[in-house]
């Protein structure tokens, strides 16, 4: 129940009404004109229904001769199930006002305040009552207008008014998320594949930065490569000075170990030679005694020799012989001391001293006389002059001997010197060279030092593959390359990098999107089950209640959903055939105002006990109707709200009879162009 009661003032056809209304079915009845569908018009007023029938304006809604009208509705708050249905008003009374004035100004009252559209429609859903709903309320002429309405249109006040909305909502809102994750879907492709277009032109543009920056990283090592080239370059040049120096200050030393030899060969050479010298001098000195001697003994010799010529001068012969004898014998005693004749001459040497001795017996015997003591004294002068021979001899031997090792010792000794002379000009000239390659070497390490700190702030020392010709051709080619990259920015990275992150970003958004599409397909799903269900629920049962209110009419029907795979497309048909007929599509064309009329409350009814508005109402809705029928639904409707907590009200001109507990009859006569109530029962 909602109305408890309905004021007038000066609304229409009243000047002053108060119209109770009880639960169950309410009906207003009494003749044409009387005033009878002025109080739905008031209520939907009262409500906010923008529906009104008879008005283009609500200022025309005002009593003629009037300026101002009021519409109040007094709420049923009590408590149901122990809760009220607005919380905030602790009353079970709320009285709703609705106020008209002829200068066009309307205006709302909520417990004698002012308020807006938005609190009424707040506080009519608090009691679940849409206005606006043509099954809820239903003015004068809707029963037509509900058969001209479309299947979707007849569908969406279906689920209007049995709580549906919700379902529909769900799937309209998944759909409208679904077709803004489609167009998300869409926009994020469209981003993408301009983000991928961009992505490749950076790409491009990112790949020649890379090619750059590798060309300037080569370059760089190449100059690194370069300046530790130069290095090697001139460490080679000083350690190729220091090898020439090792060699020259080794050859000095080998020099200098030579000098020292040859200077004590030099000095041992000169001792020699002295000693040689002074030997050869003790020889010579021996010698000249010796033949000081000699000549004495040769004198001596000679004036025997004279003195026996005197005397003897026969055997001149026989000493000339005997000379000839002694100086073989001389000799061969001189052969066979010196040993310079490899014969044995000593058998030939005792023949010759047989010889000789017999000879001299011979001049013995002959001269023993006077010559003896000559004779002795030149055989003992021979002897001695003999001995004195061969002691020259050896003396000579020697001599010779000593003159060959003092001329071998000399030459030694020059050539020594000499060899030390050249040593010494060696020695020079390899000191003189090693000076100069001292200087080399300064200036060689001054320069590799130079070229290795320029080396060092290049980078650290690595070891240079290939050789400076190569290393600048090389950097040339380099060079080459970075001239045709030179419109290549630093940027582009930063650019590549920032599309690259954009680009993920879109394809890990495409990415979420197509799973928000799958799940928001999956929802859609969902909710259009979910709806499917409960409408195919709804009009199962709906279907079992218009049958059996059909039959009794001698009439047959059903009531289904069309193309429920669209939501948005998607109606009810109700379909209805009397006398015998097939059912077909109710309209405004096929059947007539009776059957239309007949089917349309049949429908309202058999939907009744799923509507969850507290008050519905319908206006002259047995217009067309036969009297049987007219009795039919008016006995339907009553049963149909029999026993829920539900307000119904009914106009109707007829004068039918309606029984029932919960009937209530409120009679409606227009005196002298006022409406008045003057019966309620």
């Amino acid at each position: 129940m909602l109305i408890r009661e309905v004021i007038l003032e000066n609304f229409m056809s009243y000047e002053y009404a108060r119209i109770p209304f009880k639960k169950g079915v309410n009906v207003v009845c009494g003749p044409n004109g009387a005033g009878k569908s002025s109080i739905l018009i008031g209520i939907s007023v009262a409500l906010g229904q923008s529906y009104t029938e008879r008005s283009k304006k609500l200022s025309d809604l005002i009593r003629y001769g009037k300026d101002e009208a009021r519409v109040t509705l007094v709420l049923d708050n009590s408590q149901r199930d122990g809760r009220r249905p607005v919380k905030k008003i602790k009353k079970d009374q709320i009285f709703l006002t609705r106020s008209l004035r002829r200068d066009g100004k309307y205006w709302f009252e909520l417990e004698n305040r002012a308020a807006n559209k938005a609190e009424i429609n707040r506080l009519l859903s608090k009691f679940e009552v849409d206005p606006e709903n043509m099954l809820i309320i239903m003015h004068q002429n809707m029963v037509e207008q509900f058969t001209v309405l479309s299947s979707q249109e007849k569908l969406r006040m279906v689920e209007a008014a049995v709580g549906f909305e919700s379902y529909r909502k769900n799937v309209l809102k998944a759909q409208k998320k679904l077709s803004r994750i489609l167009s998300q879907e869409d926009s994020v492709e469209k981003l993408l594949d301009s983000a991928q277009q961009t992505l490749s032109y950076w790409r491009e543009q990112y790949d020649r930065y890379q090619q750059k920056k590798q060309l300037n990283i080569k370059r760089r090592f190449l100059e690194r490569e370069l300046a530790w080239a130069e290095v090697l370059k001139r460490e080679r040049i000083v350690a190729k000075l220091k090898e020439q120096n090792q060699e020259k200050q080794n050859k000095i030393s080998k020099i200098e170990n030579e000098t020292e030899t040859l200077t004590n060969q030099l000095d041992a050479l000169q001792n020699e030679l002295g000693h040689s010298k002074t030997v050869c001098k003790s020889l010579f000195e021996d010698r000249l005694a010796i033949e000081r001697e000699r000549a004495k003994l040769e004198l001596i010799v000679s004036t025997s020799d004279q003195a026996l010529k005197e005397t003897e001068s026969w055997t001149e012969k026989h000493h000339e012989e005997m000379e000839k004898v002694l100086e073989k014998i001389i000799y061969l005693e001189t052969a066979l001391r010196e040993k310079t004749n490899p014969v044995d001459l000593r058998p030939q040497l005792e023949e010759i001293k047989a010889s000789y001795t017999t000879l001299e017996d011979a001049w013995t015997q002959r001269f023993n006389l006077r010559s003896v003591g000559l004779k002795k004294s030149v055989e003992t002068s021979r002897e001695q002059l003999a001995q004195l021979g061969l002691q020259i001899s050896d003396i000579k031997s020697k001599a010779d001997s000593l003159t060959l090792k003092i001329e071998s010792t000399t030459t030694n000794f020059l050539d020594r010197k000499i060899s030390l002379a050249l040593l010494k000009y060696q020695r020079e000239s390899l000191t003189k060279a090693m000076k100069s390659l001292d200087k080399e070497l300064q200036v060689a390490l001054v320069d590799l030092d130079e070229y290795v700190k320029r080396a060092e702030k290049i980078g650290s020392r690595i070891v240079p593959m290939k050789n400076n010709l190569d290393i600048l051709d090389e950097l040339r080619i380099t060079d080459g390359h970075l001239a045709a990259l030179a419109d290549v920015s630093e940027d582009i990275e930063r650019m590549y990098e920032k599309y690259s992150q954009l680009y993920l970003e879109l394809k890990e958004k495409a990415r979420l999107v197509a799973e928000n599409r799958e799940k928001a397909l999956e929802e859609v799903k969902a909710r259009m089950e979910a709806w499917r269900g409960v409408i195919h629920n709804l009009l199962d049962q709906v279907n079992i209640k218009y049958r059996k209110i059909l039959s009794e009419a001698y009439a047959v029907g059903e009531v289904k959903v069309i193309n429920e795979q669209d939501i948005k497309e998607a109606g009810l048909e109700i379909f209805v055939g009397f006398k015998g007929g097939k059912p077909v599509p109710l309209n405004a064309y096929t059947q007539s105002g009776g059957e239309r009329s007949t089917a349309t409350v049949t429908f309202l009814l058999a939907l009744q006990q799923h509507v969850h508005s507290p008050f519905r109402a319908v206006d002259e809705y047995d217009v067309h109707m036969d009297p049987k029928n007219r009795e039919i639904i008016a006995n339907l409707l009553v049963s149909s709200v029999t026993g829920l907590n539900t307000q119904y009200l009914a106009i109707t001109p007829s004068q039918l009879t309606f029984t029932g507990k919960e009937v209530h009859l409120i009679t409606v006569q227009n005196v002298e162009g006022a409406s008045l109530i003057k019966e309620v029962t």
